[in-house]
């Protein structure tokens, strides 16, 4: 098997490297992790030089290797890492009011009342139990539940 292998790489080194870039981004097309698209055009890159050059396997195993390593450190270090924090759902459109600010649309009574942020209407509650009268400015503090927790701004 592993004869055939050698023979077969021995006729076709681009193709060998071509199949294996291929069956890379396969898995990186299946897992989307972003890690896999490196060796992928490593490995492309390989068939490349294996074609214009005539390559040894061990130098072109060695120009994988290093290819794969260097474009995987400097794809970490110089792309833009995701803007959500690990963790946050980002489709949570309740929780992502904490920190925004609105008005009050009815007095509270208690601690309770209606509050007018993001375009909507909200169920709120006051954090310290001061009183707010229609119009006073708040910003949300939390979410307990379907509520949103404010204070005065």
């Amino acid at each position: 098997m592993m004869d055939t292998i050698m023979g077969l790489y021995a006729d076709q080194p681009f193709w060998f490297w071509a199949a294996l870039a291929a069956a890379i981004l396969g898995v990186e097309v299946l897992t989307g992790s972003g890690w896999l698209l490196w060796a992928a055009a490593s490995a492309g890159v390989t068939a490349i030089l294996t074609a214009i050059f005539d390559v040894s396997v061990p130098t072109a195993l060695l120009a994988f290797a290093l290819l794969t390593l260097f474009s995987t450190l400097l794809a970490r270090r110089y792309l833009p890492r995701p803007l959500v924090e690990e963790g946050v759902d980002i489709n949570d459109n309740v929780a992502r009011l904490v920190g925004q600010r609105g008005a009050v649309v009815s007095a509270f009574a208690g601690r309770s009342g209606r509050v007018f942020i993001d375009g909507k209407e909200w169920a709120a509650e006051v954090d310290d139990g001061e009183t707010l009268e229609t119009g006073a400015a708040v910003q949300v503090t939390g979410v307990a539940g379907a509520r949103l927790r404010v204070r005065r701004a």
